[in-house]
């Protein structure tokens, strides 16, 4: 699955090229990846058509796009203060990128995808293409309309360019990313030490704080040399502090590269793979030499536990298995 930094990737390139464009056609080439949309292709056309692209937001690893209905002015973009004094937008364009799903910035000419199930047709803009595709492989993803609704924190609904107060409901039970302004710590180890489970499940639990999949959370861990077992109701506020802010530098760095590429299908807007999969520390180096043992003179090679039918990798050296841990 795609992880946070995968998903921001694609939310700074969508913002940059459909921000502001009206969608004036919409083309559905396989009902399937509008099965969330429960009202059929017909309903989910005739609501987009028409329809302003105001923004583009991310919580966690889900993705909409606010809609108005009010014509795009000329020009490229929304001006920063455009939003303020409109009404607030109602409902959103939400992508659910699954195992497989790809957002492309297409011009007409270029052939379609293989898999190219949804295509928008977008208002004229100078020097940016005149469709975004939603190519789906393995068809576990798919788009479909939500309503937006107030924050329960009254702060933006996640990362954006407007940041607005408002929430796809689909997504009104995630948490707070680490990269959000407005992720709360106290709030976090609150929570997570009133829980009674491992380290590494409570980062896995996108209510407690989201975005934080498998591999980044393996990679937060190592950085922070702390086992994944680590029982959450006995972390001591330094330990999460440092895990917290292990994740935080670990996707930064992601978001850097353009995110881990694993599977040639994790692209961004343009079809470009990222090249994080290359500085992992961790994540999928069973048998090989811990790096941060090696630079102190010492001899570890990573292991490879089974976890939730996944894979944990940590350092026996540096990442000791607690005595107590919670598995």
């Amino acid at each position: 699955m795609p992880e946070l930094p995968e998903v921001e990737v694609v939310r700074r390139g969508l913002v940059s090229w459909v921000r502001g464009r009206t969608i004036t056609s919409v083309e559905v080439l396989d009902p399937r990846s509008l099965r969330r949309h429960a009202l059929g292709p017909e309903d989910f056309a005739g609501n987009l058509e028409g329809a302003r692209v105001l923004d583009v937001v991310r919580r966690g690893k889900f993705l909409w796009m606010p809609l108005a209905d009010t014509p795009a002015p000329s020009g490229n973009g929304i001006p920063a203060d455009e939003l303020a004094g409109q009404p607030a937008p109602a409902v959103a364009l939400m992508a659910h990128l699954g195992m497989s799903g790809q957002l492309l910035m297409q011009d007409p000419g270029v052939p379609d995808e293989k898999h190219l199930k949804v295509r928008l047709r977008l208002s004229p803009a100078d020097g940016m293409p005149g469709q975004l595709r939603f190519v789906d492989q393995r068809i576990f993803g798919g788009l479909f309309l939500t309503t937006l609704i107030p924050t329960d924190d009254g702060g933006p609904g996640g990362l954006a360019e407007s940041p607005l107060p408002l929430i796809a409901e689909e997504a009104a039970h995630i948490a707070r990313d680490p990269l959000d302004p407005w992720f709360s710590f106290e709030t976090f180890y609150r929570r997570l030490r009133a829980r009674k489970t491992g380290l590494k499940r409570a980062l896995l639990d996108q209510g407690l704080v989201s975005g934080i999949g498998n591999i980044y959370a393996d990679e937060a861990l190592w950085k922070a040399q702390l086992h994944f077992a680590r029982p959450t109701d006995t972390l001591r506020r330094a330990d999460a502090l440092r895990v917290l802010d292990a994740a935080r530098e670990v996707m930064a760095d992601a978001l850097a590269a353009g995110g881990t590429s694993f599977d040639s299908l994790y692209v961004n807007v343009n079809g470009a793979s990222g090249y994080f999969d290359r500085s992992l520390n961790a994540y999928g180096r069973e048998g090989l030499e811990c790096k941060r043992c090696a630079a102190a003179g010492r001899v570890s090679r990573l292991l490879r536990e089974q976890f939730m039918n996944r894979s944990s990798y940590t350092c026996p050296v540096c990442q000791p298995r607690p005595r107590n841990g919670r598995w």
